[in-house]
């Protein structure tokens, strides 16, 4: 009985990693120039990378205030989008390091959006108040922003360049307040557009 559940087990998780490398080249396609950004940082995060420049998918959703927020009226600013959800365990470990990230540089330029999966806005309101958190908070009720970035599991996080190009995005947990991090966002932060 052990055997067949130990061979079960590999088999999924081989399907796991065999689709994620599959999803890879369709997440990462179109424009074919060249990704400037700092190599060091992306690989000690763990962000993968595209393989050519790619516009970010544009969206437009609500906070829990019921204000929209739209990705391209943003261009020009550094934007961290995470998908998250107020089950999530690695969602609510990686939260206060986004909000000292928010803290450190939002007047930089660095706009954090949360985009939560299908929840309502009460429970993400409390659970913004709860956890002091102040970056802004993102409602996807049919979750069609989630699909739309490939966000298979929670929670994933891709950033944006402040021509609105997509450079890279990691799944799970990450300290985005630590010195890799920062030093990746101070490096973003600093490019012209």
């Amino acid at each position: 009985m052990a055997v067949r559940w130990v061979s079960v087990g590999m088999v999924v998780v081989t399907l796991v990693v065999l689709g994620f490398l599959g999803l890879r080249g369709v997440f990462f396609q179109t424009d074919k120039r060249a990704v400037t950004v700092p190599d060091s940082s992306l690989k000690k995060l763990g962000i993968e990378t595209p393989e050519k420049k790619t516009a970010a998918p544009d969206f437009t959703l609500e906070d829990p205030a019921g204000r929209q927020v739209s990705l391209k009226e943003l261009r020009g600013k550094v934007v961290f989008l995470n998908f998250w959800a107020t089950w999530c365990p690695p969602c609510i470990q990686e939260m206060p390091t986004m909000e000292k990230l928010h803290q450190e540089m939002e007047k930089a330029g660095l706009v954090i959006l949360a985009i939560d999966f299908q929840e309502s806005p009460e429970e993400v309101k409390e659970f913004f108040t709860r956890h002091n958190l102040t970056f802004t908070a993102l409602l996807d009720r049919d979750g069609k922003v989630t699909e739309l970035y490939q966000a298979w599991g929670l929670p994933m996080s891709a950033i944006v360049n402040k021509r609105g190009e997509l450079i890279g995005k990691v799944a799970g947990y990450r300290d985005w307040h630590g010195e890799e991090a920062k030093a990746f966002f101070r490096g973003l932060l600093a490019e012209q557009l």
